[in-house]
């Protein structure tokens, strides 16, 4: 430590201790090896090399800004996971997979995407109460007369006033909603409550209301595998 004070000075020392609190606090809480154990015996070495990868990706996630870890998540999900419809993936019209499932099949809808970045980017150090899924309407075409489709994405909010960042699994970069006039909010939600369109105006809790019950379900599978 004294040769790194001498080189780098006192500021780049207290920068350097802040990155490996913050990285130790965060995986303090990550029990990797009850998640592994959920893992195995379902997935065994189908799906081990991408548990693997996003276990190391998680470990080496948590440093730097929410914006950089948010970049970092959008794109370890949409390059390691192939986009594929439930009936086909799951046989069953809409299921909501848990991150493992979803890491052990390789392959998921837009929901899955969003679950798995939700709960990655808890686990890199981002608090849930700025992550929100949000049901929009999409459209398929470029044209504003374009028809639209059912789809969701991840939003995320510096503040409950602030114009949330969007990560879609349809686009490899995250932008600003002002910037994504192809989709359309219907309302959004996290494990506190549920919201109307991309406003802070709760609407219902987001459990017990009966409103979400995919939601509700997919929380006690996910705590079951091993997830906070």
């Amino acid at each position: 430590m004294q040769a790194i004070r001498r080189y780098f000075g006192r500021s780049a020392v207290r920068l350097l201790c802040l990155s490996m609190w913050v990285v130790l606090s965060v995986h303090s809480a990550i029990n990797f090896d009850q998640l592994l154990a959920s893992f195995t015996p379902r997935w065994g070495a189908v799906g081990m090399s991408r548990f693997n990868a996003w276990r190391d990706f998680v470990v080496s996630g948590a440093v730097g800004s929410d914006l950089e870890r948010l970049k970092k998540v959008n794109e370890f999900f949409n390059r390691t996971i192939v986009f594929g419809d439930d009936a086909a993936v799951w046989g069953q019209s809409d299921y909501w997979a848990t991150p493992l499932e979803t890491l052990g099949r390789g392959t998921g809808d837009c929901e899955d995407f969003v679950i798995a970045k939700y709960y990655t980017l808890q686990m890199v150090g981002v608090t849930p109460e700025k992550l929100r899924l949000t049901y929009v309407y999409a459209r398929t075409g470029s044209s504003a007369g374009a028809p639209t489709q059912a789809h969701m994405v991840l939003a995320y909010y510096a503040r409950p006033d602030e114009e949330p960042l969007v990560l879609d699994n349809l686009i490899s970069d995250v932008r600003l909603a002002s910037r994504r006039p192809d989709l359309s909010p219907v309302f959004s939600f996290n494990s506190q409550g549920i919201f109307a369109g991309t406003s802070g105006k709760e609407l219902a809790p987001a459990v017990g209301s009966g409103r979400l019950s995919r939601w509700e379900d997919l929380l006690k599978r996910v705590r079951a595998e091993g997830f906070q």
